[in-house]
């Protein structure tokens, strides 16, 4: 190889040399770029996650949800709870019921040895319901068990209501024909007994009606409150005190002459005709 032929191929070499270089020099600038890009999009993603954030905190803050008008629901509560002294307790629930328009239907004490107990049911406005719970709780100590159940009766009042409406037209129809058109005997009373039936269906639906009207429109919350005391071992004997003993004795005196007297009394015929007999021999031996 001559020295015109090395140089040819020495000039070759290095122009291939210099190209792989500024190849690689050229992708690592494309990777640099894209690790830049991927930096923007990470911090375009940081920007618009806080915004995510209030988003859920402003959801989980509108907790109030508005019941809608026409729904018809029947509220009711059972629960026991511990309290340090029941009749406070009951006290305290009767004041909260009497600001929030509420009564006692019914009330049950009971007192043994193990524990105080008093059982009660509360009616109560629907819309004060939850803020009456809410004042109980405030009063006991302890709870043991809430239980809430809901009832709608929407669909039955609506059905209600609807058949109402037409039993009350077929009944003012009934009535036209028995003033215009019954003219026989056998008419009136066949039109008499049509209204007689209808106005039986018609009271009964008013009376469910009213039946749910009243169960809606107030709750009812049974309440047990408790309270523990220290077991006492009841004595197999009792002892009498001397108070009782003396007691005991003026009682035992004062019924022997409460029946003294009644024994007189119910024996004053004989009392007064033994007092005659007594003075009429005491004057006979005298002359």
């Amino acid at each position: 190889m001559n020295a015109k032929q090395f140089n040819s191929v020495l000039k070759i070499s290095v122009f291939t040399f210099l190209s792989i270089v500024i190849m690689s020099c050229n992708q690592s600038m494309k990777s640099e770029a894209y690790a830049l890009e991927d930096v923007k999009v990470t911090d375009e993603y940081n920007a618009f996650a806080p915004e995510n954030v209030n988003d859920d905190v402003a959801l989980s803050t509108n907790t109030s949800i508005k019941m809608p008008k026409d729904l018809k629901i029947i509220k009711s509560a059972s629960a026991r709870y511990k309290v340090r002294n029941v009749k406070l307790a009951t006290h305290k629930i009767k004041l909260f019921a009497g600001k929030y328009k509420a009564y006692i239907s019914d009330l049950r004490f009971e007192n043994n040895l193990y524990s105080i107990e008093n059982r009660f049911t509360i009616k109560v406005p629907q819309e004060y319901f939850d803020v009456l719970m809410d004042s109980v709780n405030g009063v006991v100590e302890f709870v043991e068990y809430e239980n809430i159940t809901t009832k709608d009766v929407s669909e039955e009042y609506v059905d209600l209501n609807t058949r109402l409406k037409t039993k009350l037209e077929v009944k003012q129809r009934y009535e036209s024909i028995l003033r215009k058109n019954a003219k026989t005997v056998e008419d009136i009373l066949a039109t008499e007994e049509k209204l007689r039936i209808i106005q039986e269906e018609i009271e009964s639906a008013q009376g469910r009606l009213k039946y749910l009207t009243n169960k809606v429109a107030y709750s009812t919350i049974q309440i047990d409150l408790y309270e523990t005391v220290e077991y006492k071992e009841e004595p197999e004997s009792y002892s009498k005190t001397f108070f009782s003993k003396s007691k005991e004795g003026f009682g035992f005196g004062w019924n022997i002459i409460e029946g003294i007297v009644l024994g007189i009394i119910h024996l004053w015929p004989i009392v007064i005709l033994a007092t005659i007999a007594f003075f009429y021999i005491r004057k006979r031996l005298r002359k």
